[in-house]
């Protein structure tokens, strides 16, 4: 096992990852801009590296500021989290030259899988279903025509390179294409330095289904159920929760196997997201993550298994503690993000927390690294935490969010907590009737 693990991140994932470290008896090293001085997660490490002023450019992205600190304090593992540099498939190599493990999958896997087109080849050839599109980048308008007209429109131009909703666009018609395609590039170049575009199918009305894996590297690998992610913005997620309301046990083993065979021939390591689009029975891959998601508590809830304990096991070279036959399902299980920013708008809402009360009780979890009197700086994204509920069925797991919801106190900024309020009275989203496209529709009301 590591001796001493630098946790290349912030926020509340930051302070996950200690936490597991402080389990195993691994020291933990902080790192921090000088906006996050007085961070939760710089207060509990053992030690703490300043590295650079706020802009993530000059900081949490700057890899040789993050090779210093490991240098300067000894670590000899670094763990990612998400975001950032977590699929950063350069900074995984580097990490390896240096005698550090990336404690995460091998840089192969992160480039494979970080380019889109590549993994919907690669999820092909593991026996993965994808959605139909085009078979590579998209190189003009003519071609581009050409792949919609024979799929059929609506189609969707997505960034190659891409994720989180940046560089997706939707063409609905003929007509709305070339648009589309120049405005997909436009975004794409300037979010991820690579304009290449593919185009798929757009489905109308389907659900977003995430497949949850964990393999060791040595061809051991297993599935961890699925989450349902459809409640979206933007094509952000907002909700999360395990497992999905639409599926039933037949469809959910099928999935999880297939995919979980694929990791095995992949000889996959460490934790990952496979991620679909549900729609009539179908299942179609959209893209792999090749980290820990920021939903990854839901699953933990309902298999009672520490998925950041196993990264860490799994990336020290031992193997997986589970096998499939151990993996049990219990419960039901939602999460909701707790974002400093406007219910309605979205805008974005820094500032100082003046109060702050979070919901406690049976099957209640907030993973957040906030505290009363802190200052929520301007230049990262707005998840100030999460909070996970936990109960027997469906059914008590919404009634136990009602309440968690109500003791939730946040006050000096604006947060998300009114939506959610909103959402949990929708008979839908009681019923589990919804899908990608509901919350935006909601939203839209007057």
């Amino acid at each position: 096992m590591f001796d001493k693990v630098l946790i290349a991140n912030r926020g509340e994932i930051a302070l996950r990852i200690q936490r597991a470290c402080k389990e195993l008896g691994i020291s933990t090293v902080a790192v921090h801009s000088t906006a996050d001085a007085d961070a939760m997660h710089v207060r509990l490490a053992d030690e703490s590296v300043c590295i650079g002023p706020p802009p993530a450019s000059e900081s949490y992205l700057n890899i040789p500021r993050l090779m210093a600190a490991c240098e300067i304090t000894g670590a000899d593992a670094v763990h990612p989290g998400y975001g950032f540099l977590s699929e950063n498939a350069r900074f995984a190599e580097i990490l390896e030259e240096h005698n550090i493990t990336f404690i995460g999958p091998t840089s192969e896997h992160i480039r494979i899988m970080g380019d889109k087109i590549a993994a919907k080849e690669t999820a092909k050839k593991l026996g993965i279903p994808v959605v139909p599109g085009s078979d590579g980048a998209i190189r003009s308008e003519a071609e581009a025509q050409k792949v919609a007209r024979a799929m059929g429109f609506p189609v969707l131009v997505k960034a190659a390179a891409g994720g989180g909703g940046r560089g997706m666009k939707v063409a609905q018609r003929p007509e709305d294409l070339a648009t589309a395609l120049s405005t997909a590039r436009t975004e794409a170049k300037s979010a991820f330095g690579d304009d290449s575009v593919y185009i798929e199918k757009y489905l109308t009305k389907p659900r977003h289904i995430e497949i949850q894996v964990f393999g060791d590297g040595q061809g051991n690998a297993i599935h961890l159920g699925e989450r349902d992610c459809s409640l979206q913005r933007r094509h952000q997620k907002v909700w999360e929760e395990a497992p999905s309301p639409a599926l039933n046990a037949e469809a959910r083993r099928n999935i999880g196997e297939t995919v979980a065979n694929a990791m095995r021939k992949l000889k996959y390591r460490g934790a990952g997201t496979v991620e679909f689009l549900y729609e009539d029975g179908e299942f179609y891959f959209i893209e792999m993550n090749t980290r820990l998601q920021v939903e990854h508590p839901v699953t933990e809830a309902i298999t009672g298994i520490d998925l950041v304990l196993e990264q860490l096991r799994v990336a020290s070279g031992a193997q997986l503690t589970h096998k499939q036959s151990d993996v049990v399902f219990s419960g039901h299980a939602i999460e909701c993000r707790i974002n400093a920013e406007n219910a309605r708008t979205f805008r974005p809402s820094p500032g100082r927390i003046t109060y702050w009360h979070p919901p406690g009780g049976l099957g209640v979890r907030v993973d957040s690294g906030v505290y009363q009197g802190y200052t929520i700086p301007p230049y990262y994204d707005s998840l100030i935490g999460k909070l996970i509920v936990h109960g027997k069925n469906r059914n008590e797991c919404l009634m136990r969010l009602k309440r968690a919801l109500s003791e939730f106190v946040i006050d000096g900024i604006e947060t998300t907590i009114p939506l959610f309020n909103e959402l949990i009275r929708q008979p839908d989203i009681a019923n589990g009737l919804y899908d990608i496209h509901w919350l935006e529709k909601f939203l839209g009301k007057p």
